[in-house]
């Protein structure tokens, strides 16, 4: 307990903020998916949607990195093409050569900030097709050679963005697919190729493509597997985490009222103490103790006198501050307040509300020679700033002598210990 005016033990176990929790539904489904075979795994509804968020980031940045990639690439062949190649050749290659940059950039600037997955599927196909159809067209218009040395560029092109897009598997599906298609098209109308060679090369080209899609699809399983994992991780941590916090709490709560223990209340002190030393401590401590309380259970039962003891903690708690002051069950029918940076006449004031508050109850105890009710009496010991050798057990000691003279007085009032005065010789003597 590092915050010594902590109201209840509950505010020591606060911690930052962790993850979502997954529902009970979404923790069977981890478990369904993580317990069949690795294959089968699908995500779907609002595990797929918690996925989409986490690998976002990462897809988009990679998306992006390869589209820049691929428009200053497509920038700097066209330059060396207008170099190196004849000049009618590299003048037929910059219309189809100019229509992948803008396609790229534009597309990337959309993978810049999340967006509804229609658009986002519509932007990096739509990006892909016309990124495809230049480096495609580019040896079209040159024809010759380049006619399918660009094709095959293309496909190359195409392979190298399905494997590294870890996006669904539909997309890289389509991205083969338009690829495959758009090579069988341009080399059926070259007039260089033989349809039997036409036809074999897009079986081979298709094999190859084929096996990226697997293998993509492949990554994109395990990526799915490590997810559920983190999630059944995280939900594992969670319950060891709440169940600690529980731990913590029976530990420092007193079970039957729900208000700190006196082993909390005493770590509390003791933490106040030390971080603040004795001179500096202002404080008052009142002890409390219920009037007749074994003529209670005697009379009326335990059950009776447990509910007694419920009602009480809850007026005591509700009579002082909610932010600073500290309460505790002490013993059987004892309570200690400690009410922080408060002077005498302030703690008799506290002291005698929560009194008149418990008699104003009027809970039944018919044995009480005090009364038809139960009572309260209350010992009031302050430790001031002109107090400086008050230690914690000092203090302690007098509330219990001061709650000692309210019973000795008659029970069911209010008494404050009063040190007495020292000369100015017992004071430089000390000193």
């Amino acid at each position: 307990m590092n915050d010594a005016r902590s109201v209840s033990p509950e505010n020591s176990a606060a911690g930052p903020s962790s993850p979502r929790p997954l529902t009970s539904a979404m923790a069977a489904e981890v478990e369904r998916l993580l317990s069949g075979r690795t294959r089968d795994i699908h995500l779907t509804g609002e595990l797929r949607r918690r996925f989409d968020e986490r690998v976002w980031r990462q897809t988009s940045k990679i998306i992006r990195s390869w589209l820049t990639w691929v428009a200053f690439v497509d920038v700097l062949t066209l330059a060396l093409n207008a170099i190196l190649l004849p000049h009618d050749v590299a003048l037929a290659m910059v219309a189809p050569a100019c229509l992948l940059p803008p396609a790229a950039i534009l597309t990337a600037l959309l993978w810049r900030k999340p967006c509804p997955a229609a658009v986002q599927r519509a932007s990096l196909l739509g990006g892909m097709c016309l990124i495809l159809l230049s480096v495609a067209l580019v040896g079209v218009f040159a024809g010759g050679e380049f006619y399918e040395r660009h094709l095959t560029i293309m496909l190359f092109v195409a392979t190298s963005a399905i494997t590294i897009f870890s996006v669904p598997l539909a997309w890289t599906i389509a991205i083969a697919c338009y690829a495959l298609c758009l090579y069988f098209i341009l080399q059926w109308f070259n007039p260089l190729v033989e349809a039997g060679s036409v036809i074999a090369g897009t079986l081979f080209f298709s094999c190859g493509i084929i096996a990226t899609v697997v293998a993509r699809r492949t990554m994109n399983i395990l990526a799915q597997k490590t997810f559920l994992l983190d999630c059944r991780d995280q939900r594992r941590v969670a319950e060891l985490a709440d169940a600690n916090a529980r731990l913590e709490r029976l530990a420092r709560t007193d079970p039957l009222t729900g208000i700190a223990n006196r082993r909390w209340m005493m770590e509390t002190l003791e933490e106040l103490w030390r971080s603040k030393g004795d001179a500096g401590v202002v404080a008052a401590m009142l002890m409390c103790d219920v009037d007749h309380f074994k003529a209670l259970n005697d009379s009326l039962g335990h059950s009776e006198g447990d509910r007694c003891l419920v009602k009480v903690a809850g007026i005591i708690q509700s009579s002082v501050r909610a932010d600073c002051d500290l309460v505790s069950r002490h013993g059987g029918e004892e309570f200690l307040i400690v009410l922080p940076g408060v002077e005498e006449e302030e703690a008799v004031a506290i002291a005698k509300r929560i009194r008149e508050s418990v008699e104003a109850a009027a809970l039944p105890n018919p044995s009480s020679a005090v009364g038809p009710s139960v009572t309260l009496s209350v010992g009031v010991a302050v430790k001031s700033a002109r107090d400086p050798g008050v230690s914690l057990d000092n203090l302690q000691h007098e509330a219990d002598m001061a709650l000692y003279r309210a019973k000795q007085a008659g029970r069911n009032q209010v008494s404050i210990f009063r040190r007495p005065q020292r000369t100015a010789e017992q004071i430089a003597a000390r000193r």
